[in-house]
């Protein structure tokens, strides 16, 4: 397996709200990957902003809570200070060559127990960003400290500014990876699950619908659960794993109108379906953190967690 772009083994810092973007991007932790942190690709950052005003680049994105973005900031410094790998290329060196738009791609590893089941998640963005620190490593955080054990999340930096067709090839490709690696990885390849957000929401749907090799990856199984946020994706096959759907009663973007087609769809199909609307919410709240929609992501854990077939719970 090869592995890219790791950062140093000299300690790292924790960072606070209070700290600048420049202390984030110039943290040893990240060395070598710290642009695929933030939202934009190419673009020229204020290094003076604090990690506090970080959402203020997220104008897709409302109730960005700076300290649960640092906490999950801090989760990946404290694990390379254990001497661990947080950020693997997907994409071989060659691939990137190749396509110098992969080069802003990879995925940041959130190691659970040993193997155990793995969730990608793909934040949102429209497609023209990609949210991670509000939508992602929040989410992977909650995610590998939850469940009977420790789950093992992985965030996707996809390709941003290409659509979704891209943006959904590169989640492919990245399951793909994880399959052929989960031995080095320490992950379980059985009852894995995919989360999306919005843009990502579109993406994990996509894959659930009709599988990771319809977008250029391996031949695999669909995943035991599918987890969407608040997004307006229509499409749908016979066949649907089973969906957790999350959105807020006043979001604009992915009125709960759209999603409640889809919903009844997949239910007329067969499809277990849980669904829940938010009071006081429009688009893009992630978390949710205090807010009607706080602890969804306990609820969606939960639901995966009644569709493990294969597992062994207690």
């Amino acid at each position: 397996m090869r592995v890219e772009r790791h950062s140093s083994e000299r300690a790292s810092a924790h960072l606070l709200s209070d700290s600048r973007i420049a202390d984030m991007l110039g943290n040893s932790a990240f060395a070598g990957f710290g642009r695929l942190l933030l939202p934009w690709d190419g673009r020229a950052y204020d290094g003076t902003m604090r990690l506090r005003d970080i959402g203020s680049l997220l104008p897709y994105h409302s109730h960005v809570d700076s300290v649960n973005v640092v906490a999950a900031l801090n989760r990946m410094i404290d694990d390379v200070n254990k001497g661990e790998v947080i950020f693997y290329d997907f994409y071989t060196e060659a691939q990137r060559r190749e396509d110098p738009t992969k080069e802003n791609t990879g995925l940041f590893f959130f190691r659970g127990e040993p193997g155990a089941p793995f969730a990608v998640v793909s934040p949102g963005g429209g497609f023209a960003y990609v949210g991670s620190v509000h939508e992602g490593f929040p989410y992977a955080l909650e995610i590998s400290r939850r469940g009977y054990r420790g789950y093992n999340a992985f965030v996707l930096k996809y390709r941003a500014g290409y659509g979704g067709r891209a943006a959904t090839e590169d989640l492919a490709a990245a399951i793909s990876y994880i399959f052929r690696n989960a031995g080095v990885l320490g992950v379980g390849t059985r009852d894995y699950s995919l989360w999306g957000s919005s843009a990502g929401a579109r993406m994990a749907a996509a894959i659930g619908s009709h599988g990771v090799a319809a977008f250029g990856g391996d031949d695999l199984p669909r995943p035991s659960a599918v987890v969407t946020a608040y997004t307006g994706h229509s499409d749908h096959s016979s066949t649907e794993p089973p969906t957790f759907a999350v959105v807020g009663e006043q979001d604009g973007i992915a009125p709960p109108s759209s999603m409640e087609r889809r919903i009844a769809a997949l239910r007329q199909a067969g499809t277990e379906v849980e669904y829940h609307t938010y009071k006081g919410l429009g688009h893009g709240f992630g978390p949710g953190i205090g807010t009607s929609a706080e602890g969804w992501i306990a609820d969606a854990i939960r639901f995966w967690e009644m569709h493990m077939k294969n597992s062994n719970q207690p």
